[in-house]
Order: C-alpha cells, then sequence, then structure tokens
C-alpha cells in the first residue's frame, strides 16, 4: 500500500536565519582563536550543530563570550531558555525530528540538578544530545569566595553518569577539543544518546598563546553503522515467510521517508500483521489494513490479541518486550518464534531499570532498525508479495453537540480543522486514543518524552518545532495542564525566537493519573473513594492558561468548556499557527482515558 504523497515532508536543511535581527552581536571578530573558549568554539562549529540551548551561567561565561563575540552567535546560534531544563528538552525536540544533536549548554551544578530530568528522558528516548556543563575553578587558589566554591564539584558528572553515554572533564583546550568531538561523536553513534563535558571556568579564560595544530574534525568522528548480514537478514525472512500468522512489532525507527517505505514493503511482502506503539515516533502507517494497532493507547487490546495468536513475531527494537508479553500473556512463555533486532542492550546498566525485563528471544540481531529492514527487504527480492489488499482502518468521529469536552471529541475536532494539511503531532496525552488519528508519515508523529518525566511537554515540542520550522508542516502539541504547568516557560522561547507552534492542552484541571493511583488504594483498603481528589485537583483557584500563555508573549484561546465550540476556536488557532504564531489553547475535557 503506497503512503500518501508528500510535499516537503522531513525536509530539516540547514536552517534559515532564527529570528533574523533577535540577539545578532556587533562586531563579532573571527580572527583566530584567543583564548580556550574561542577552541571549544570552533569544536562546537566543527559538530555542525545550528543550535545551543542555555540558560546563561558565570561558570560558561568564557564559552558564552566565545559564541558570542567570536562565532558571532551562529552556528551554533543561542537559543535562550528560562530554565535549564528546557534548554534539554528543547535539544531533545530537535533531535526527535531530525535524528541529529543540537548542543545544550547549563551552569554548574546547580544546572546540571536542574537538568538532569530531562537528560534523563533523553537518554530513555535514546536521542543524540549534546550537553556542554562547566564548573568553577578547579583550582581552589583562583576560586571567587562564597559563589564559586558552592558552584564547584568534585566529580560533576557523577550526578548523571549514568544515564549519558560518556562523560569527561578535560585538563587542557586540546583535550577539550577533542572531548567536544567525542561528545558528538559518540552521541549520535546508535544506540543515540546524551553525552556530557565539563570545562573548567579557567580553561575557558586562559590566553591561547601557541595555537592549535589543524586538524580534519570530520576523521575524529567517523560514522558507525550496525547492521544485518546477509545471512541474518535470510535466515529472518525465512522463519518469517514460513509462519502462518507473522507479526511484527514496529519500536524505535527513522524519520527518513525512505525507510518508512522500506518498512511498509517488508510487511507486505510477508503479509505481516504490524503493531506501533505511541511511545516512539510513527513508525508505519496506521491507516494501513495491516496495521492491527497501537499500544499504549485505545487500540492497545487489537496488539495484545495479534501477540496471543502469533507463530513469529519480529521485534524491531520495541520499547518493553517482555513488559508487552507478560500484559499480553501474563506468566506464561510466548509460544511463538521470537527474532529481536536492538543495540538497546549496549547502554544498560544496573542503576537505571529502562532496561526492562529480559524477554524470550529465538533469534538476536544487533543492528539498527533501519539497516535491518534494508536488509531484509533486499533478501526478499524476487519473491512475491503475500499482501492481499484490504480496507484501511477507520477512525472513530464523535459528535461535537454542546456539552461537556471528552478527549475523542476535541482530537475529532482538530483532525476536521487540520484535514488535508500536513501535521506533525509532538506531544499526545495519556488519554490519546489511536482511532482517532492516522499516522501516514514519518513525521506525522514524534514520540513521547521517553523518561516520563512530566513537564517535559512544552521545551520538547518547542525543538521539535524549531527542527519543522521551515519544512512546511503544521507544529501541533497535545499533552495536559499538568504538564504545561510545570515546564510552560519554555514557551517564551518559542516566542521570542518566532518558532511556530500550537500547543493544545487537554486540561482535566488534575493530575488525573493518580487519581486513579489513589482510587485503586482506596478500593483496594475498603476505604472511601470520594476522596480521591483530594491533593491532586487544580482548583480553586482555576488557573487560567491563556493567561499565562499571553504573558510571555503567545496567543492564547479559552478555556474552551463545550464541544460545539471546538472548531471554531481550532480554526481561529490553526489560523495563528499558519501566520507564525505561538498558540496555546485551554481546553476543559472530561477526566478519563481511552478503552
Amino acid at each position: 500500500m503506497a503512503t500518501k504523497k508528500t510535499t516537503a515532508k522531513g525536509k530539516t536543511a540547514k536552517a534559515k536565519p532564527l529570528a533574523p535581527g533577535v540577539e545578532d552581536p556587533n562586531g563579532a571578530s573571527k580572527a583566530g582563536a584567543l583564548f580556550g573558549s574561542d577552541v571549544m568554539a570552533e569544536a562546537l562549529v566543527a559538530l555542525d550543530v545550528p543550535y545551543i540551548a542555555l540558560n546563561p551561567g558565570a561558570s560558561y561565561r568564557g564559552l558564552h563570550d566565545s559564541i558570542v563575540n567570536y562565532l558571532g552567535n551562529e552556528n551554533p546560534k543561542m537559543i535562550l531558555c528560562l530554565h535549564e531544563e528546557h534548554a534539554i528538552a528543547i535539544a531533545q525536540g530537535y533531535a526527535k525530528v531530525t535524528g541529529k544533536p543540537m548542543a545544550a549548554a547549563i551552569h554548574s551544578n546547580v544546572g546540571l540538578m536542574h537538568a538532569s530530568m530531562a537528560i534523563f528522558n533523553a537518554w530513555c528516548d535514546r536521542v543524540p544530545v549534546i550537553v556542554i556543563g562547566a564548573t568553577g575553578n578547579v583550582d581552589s587558589v583562583k576560586r571567587r569566595p562564597w559563589i564559586e566554591w558552592i558552584h564547584t564539584s568534585r566529580d560533576q558528572a557523577s550526578m548523571v553518569r549514568n544515564y549519558v553515554k560518556w562523560d569527561d572533564q578535560p585538563g587542557s583546550v586540546g583535550a577539550a577539543r577533542e572531548s567536544i568531538l567525542r561528545a558528538g561523536w559518540i552521541s549520535k553513534t546508535a544506540p543515540m544518546g546524551p553525552t556530557y563535558v565539563v570545562m573548567d571556568v579557567e580553561l575557558q579564560e586562559e590566553s591561547a598563546s601557541e595555537p592549535l595544530p589543524p586538524i580534519d574534525p570530520s576523521r575524529y568522528m567517523p560514522k558507525v553503522t550496525y547492521a544485518a548480514t546477509p545471512d541474518q537478514a535470510r535466515a529472518a525472512v525465512d522463519l518469517l515467510l514460513k509462519a502462518k500468522n507473522p507479526l511484527i512489532l514496529m519500536g524505535r525507527a527513522s524519520r527518513g521517508e525512505a525507510e518508512w517505505a522500506d518498512r511498509v514493503t517488508l510487511a507486505e511482502k510477508l503479509g505481516a500483521r504490524v503493531a506501533t506503539d505511541t511511545k516512539v515516533g510513527a513508525a508505519f502507517p496506521t491507516s494501513h489494513p495491516l496495521h492491527v494497532g497501537a499500544f499504549g493507547s485505545g487500540a492497545a487490546g487489537e496488539v495484545l490479541n495479534a501477540i496471543k495468536s502469533s507463530d513469529v513475531i519480529l521485534s524491531l527494537d520495541w520499547v518493553d518486550l517482555a513488559g508487552t508479553f507478560k500484559t499480553a500473556l501474563g506468566d506464561v512463555e510466548t509460544k511463538a518464534k521470537v527474532i529481536q533486532v536492538t543495540l538497546d542492550h549496549i547502554l544498560h546498566n544496573g542503576w537505571s531499570m529502562d532496561y526492562m525485563g529480559l524477554p524470550a528471544v529465538d533469534m538476536m540481531i544487533a543492528s539498527e532498525t533501519d539497516p535491518a529492514v534494508a536488509a531484509m527487504v533486499k533478501a526478499l527480492e524476487g519473491k512475491p508479495s503475500k499482501f492481499r489488499g484490504g480496507e484501511p482502518s477507520g477512525l472513530v468521529a464523535p459528535d461535537l453537540k454542546k456539552g461537556p469536552i471528552a478527549v475523542n471529541q476535541m482530537v475529532g475536532a482538530l483532525r476536521q480543522v487540520v484535514a488535508g494539511k500536513d501535521v506533525s503531532l509532538l506531544q499526545i496525552p495519556l488519554s490519546w486514543n489511536a482511532k482517532t488519528w492516522h499516522f501516514e508519515h514519518p513525521l506525522d508523529y514524534t514520540g513521547s518524552d521517553g523518561g516520563g518525566g512530566i513537564g517535559s511537554g512544552p521545551g520538547i515540542s518547542v525543538g521539535a518545532a524549531l527542527a519543522l520550522r521551515d519544512s512546511g508542516r503544521l507544529a501541533i502539541s497535545i499533552f495536559g495542564d499538568g504538564n504545561f504547568m510545570m515546564g510552560c516557560q519554555a514557551i517564551w522561547t518559542a516566542a521570542h525566537y518566532k518558532i511556530p507552534l500550537l500547543i493544545i492542552v487537554a486540561n482535566n484541571q488534575s493530575f488525573y493519573n493518580d487519581e486513579l493511583h489513589q482510587e485503586r488504594m482506596a478500593r483496594m483498603r475498603n476505604r472511601p473513594v470520594e476522596n480521591k481528589w483530594i491533593g491532586q485537583r487544580m482548583v480553586d483557584p482555576e488557573l487560567d492558561l491563556a493567561t499565562i500563555a499571553r504573558g510571555q508573549g503567545a496567543i492564547g484561546h479559552g478555556p474552551v468548556k463545550s464541544a460545539d465550540e471546538l472548531v471554531d476556536v481550532f480554526t481561529k488557532a490553526v489560523k495563528d499557527l499558519e501566520a507564525g504564531h505561538v498558540v496555546v489553547v485551554d481546553c476543559r475535557v472530561l477526566p478519563g482515558y481511552a478503552p
């Protein structure tokens, strides 16, 4: 089945000037590196990162000056954030769209403590982020009284070492150049993840009396690809072709259109049913007749039934394979033959349990998803397709009559307004129902936050919208009011740099997921269920989310309280978005999750 035609989809070519006239320096000079931080800035240029998101701090004042007055605040251009957590989240969102890292700078140990949750999100999401940290003077004799003592740590990176791929604190300017190149290389080598480099303030500010010998940076960042061997691909294909009910669990994959087409070809050649997961970005067209459902949504039941009836299962870097089997089968080991394609085991350590349970696997292929799929498609050349066609799966069309708003109604109204437009959904709420929206392109949905860190939604959305700014796609994000309030200051960054973005807040005025936990506790202990709301509801006073948005330079709509108002409000919001604005719509929705 062919996917729909694309126009500018997936294109994130060299960024045009970001908000021309905003933070353009005067008199920048590129006459030659004069200070240690100039060399560090040159190394960032070598990484070809277009942006560096940051919240300013004295510990990297030297590097800050070099980016502005040596590089001219371009390539990378600074993206000012109001919180370190947003700086990392923006870099994560950018990587989710492009598959490439951008940089983020954070101030000393205090900035790292602020940023640590976002770093963990990027780690669990397996996306590349180059984090530049800094510390007060390592030489205590030169340390400023009080402030530089409390902002200096013996082993600063130890706070995040268990959830970054690599860290370093170089001891010379030459070592700093190498560390930055290594951080970029390791970050974007599969399996991808964040890296962290700490710069001593004295090292940044020392004079570069002797220039470093020139190098070709590309030679120090070789491309590394893990692919299935032809024999492995043929063995996997043979097993799948013999299966009566093959199933493909489409997990982590790239945003590339050619790779998307390969995944469709693989499923159709094998005649295999396909399941996807809303924890990760779009990996397969959900309207395709072979698509059985999406895990982590209202269609999860179909996925579980498919697992029960399958005799061969191909897992393409599926998140929590063992947990998915346990959900479907309980403690009974699957009788299906399992082919596992992943590199995730390379990152597993004993501190974080993000490695999940140990799944039953009969054939292990240590490879990235895309090369493995390409190898299997090649192994299937000349073989007839087992796909016999079928009707694309339909979508629910909820009635938009006057009255309280259900999440299905909110999504249905948005779908009606953006029909025919290229839309990228950057976040979706826990209450998402996969039967209300189809993903038919790899950028139709970019995936969740990775680590379950509430508050990440606004920052990740800004970063993804930044990457999509010149793509011709509408950047739209939907998440809850708790997520919005914890990270809403990130909206200012989008407004400041004129990054078009629409955020729709599914506002149930509660940390509702925890209401369900309290209800469960009350029932288990035979206690009053009606008290589940205490310590959960955000009322008295009610939060005015549209005003919070307007206070940061965005356009705010709402609160919208009746379903019959949705189409009109969303029509205005999308027009604002298409005009280049940052827009927030506060939708008061009924609590509850998809079936």
